[in-house]
């Protein structure tokens, strides 16, 4: 299995440690605890749910029959995705058949979601990625900016903004890292016994990865998720020349200031202030695809594609194309006999299809949140105590919205499932304190990008801690970047809710 498929096709979660001995019953001891565990979190999501719709059926409270069943299974969805080691993609998929099988959303509504221009445009996405790795031009890229360095501060900058433009060449946060590893690995045979800086690397890379996400559209699932789910609400919904305005300076800043926590904290002065000598020779002798010379063909052709299709999308208001069809057009180029370097069977492979099924069914959730009023009920619950603050309402509820979005990987996993969770509330709650729905989603969805506490936060950061014969990083050393990088994210994000994207055209307060 290449590293690509295994990144974009994760194993079931709770899975037993690899050449474990079974015992002789059969059940271990673990196993019972687990079972239990989770038979007491199903129980106690039951009771949960069964007392939030008992309150909401009292005269009055404006919750519609259906509401009440698409928050007791959206309440459930969430106890299941937190308390649980079932398959994420499995929960959203059961919870959207539970809402058709209660007749509260209808067969259409389900299925059309997979026909989403959302879905399209990742999947078309995926196919060039594939193109775009195999041609070898990613790891060309990569050397010839790395190569240049000549500090440890200068390799950390430039690899940070190698990083940040695989955002466009990349779909997903996992699929950025599979193939920013053998990147790395090359680097740390070029780097020799400078374990301090290999260490450094190794955190940097995926936590670049994962606060550089906001640079693009296509730089999350979540991103699709909110644009979805604000459309359906409000009418409104992100392109990707928007969001390219609004993300990349933040996406830019994070990963630059990221680089220099990071180095300040895992290596030494002394380690900051020796100079380096890496050539792109030096990389290529760990790359299976050339790194020096002149571009091969392969690597032209991919180059050419990828610019257009990243300027088509930026400029569909001058020539009215779809980005998903435009994303189409540029797969079935990267797949064609004569012009592309992949073919479309082998492009379709690397394409995450669990992820496309979740983030189908998860905007089902989100929708039907929304359709039946649930969001805005669930929403009207918090609302009073918010206006009690007078003019204060606004600014403080834009911090709870950064704060919650930030910290929200701690409890849910999945960056698609936090933005399926929380978009839905906060553009029900943003209205009526004065903000702007618009700006408000966009402020959460960049907060969520954070989730760099545990290896199991995000798959990056599990696949970087984990890379085989290279001593990379442990937990303690995650809870102490993230002490720092935390907080430093949340001012970020709330300095340019308040002050840069006001001034880029997304103001907080219409």
């Amino acid at each position: 299995m290449s590293v690509i498929e295994h990144i974009t096709t994760p194993p079931p979660r709770g899975t037993g440690t690899p050449g474990a001995a079974p015992s002789s019953t059969g059940v271990t001891g673990g196993s019972v605890r687990q079972t239990v565990v989770r038979a007491v979190a199903a129980l106690v999501g039951l009771l949960i749910a069964a007392g939030v719709i008992m309150a909401a059926q009292q005269p009055g409270t404006g919750l519609s029959p259906q509401g009440a069943v698409t928050l007791m299974v959206f309440i459930l969805a969430v106890w299941f995705w937190i308390f649980t080691a079932i398959d994420d993609t499995y929960i959203a998929l059961g919870a959207a058949t539970v809402l058709v099988l209660t007749g509260t959303m209808d067969t259409a509504s389900l299925f059309s979601t997979l026909g989403e221009e959302t879905i399209w445009l990742l999947l078309a996405a995926f196919v060039i990625a594939a193109g775009v790795r195999a041609s070898g031009l990613a790891n060309r890229g990569a050397a010839f900016i790395i190569a240049g360095a000549t500090t440890p501060r200068q390799l950390a900058h430039l690899a940070t903004l190698a990083l940040v433009v695989t955002t466009f060449a990349v779909p997903s946060t996992s699929g950025r890292a599979a193939l920013a590893l053998p990147v790395f690995l090359a680097l740390r045979h070029a780097l020799g016994e400078r374990k301090a800086l290999i260490k450094a690397l190794a955190i940097l890379f995926p936590s670049v990865i994962l606060l550089s996400a906001v640079g693009s559209f296509l730089g999350a699932g979540a991103h699709l998720i909110t644009s979805q789910i604000l459309e359906t609400a409000t009418g409104e919904s992100f392109d990707f020349a928007t969001w390219l305005l609004l993300g990349l300076p933040l996406a830019l800043v994070a990963s630059h200031v990221c680089a220099e926590i990071v180095l300040r904290m895992f290596t030494s002065a002394a380690d900051r202030t020796e100079r380096l000598g890496i050539s792109a020779r030096d990389l290529e002798r760990h790359s299976a695809t050339p790194v020096t010379g002149p571009l091969t063909v392969a690597e032209s052709r991919a180059a050419l594609l990828l610019g257009a299709v990243v300027v088509l999308w930026c400029t569909e208001p001058l020539h009215g194309l779809d980005p998903a069809l435009v994303a189409l057009i540029g797969a079935l180029i990267a797949a064609s006999p004569s012009y592309g370097s992949v073919e479309l069977a082998k492009g379709l492979k690397s394409v995450p299809w669990s992820l496309l099924l979740f983030m189908a069914a998860t905007l089902a959730l989100g929708n039907a949140l929304v359709s039946t009023g649930a969001a805005e009920w669930l929403a009207g619950g918090v609302l009073e105590p918010i206006r009690s603050l007078g003019a204060a309402a606004a600014p403080l509820f834009v911090v709870l919205v950064v704060l919650l979005s930030t910290f929200a990987h701690l409890v849910i996993q999945s960056r698609s499932a936090r933005s399926a969770v929380l978009i839905p509330i906060v553009i029900a709650l943003s209205p009526a304190v004065g903000v702007d729905p618009m700006a408000a989603a966009f402020a959460s969805t960049a907060a969520a990008g954070f989730c760099h506490t545990l290896t199991s936060s995000a798959k990056p950061v599990a696949m970087f801690a984990a890379v085989d014969d290279v001593e990379t990083y442990a937990a303690r050393d995650l809870l102490r970047l993230s002490s720092l990088l935390a907080p430093v994210n949340v001012v970020l994000v709330l300095l340019f809710s308040f002050l840069v994207w006001p001034l880029l055209g997304l103001p907080l307060f219409p």
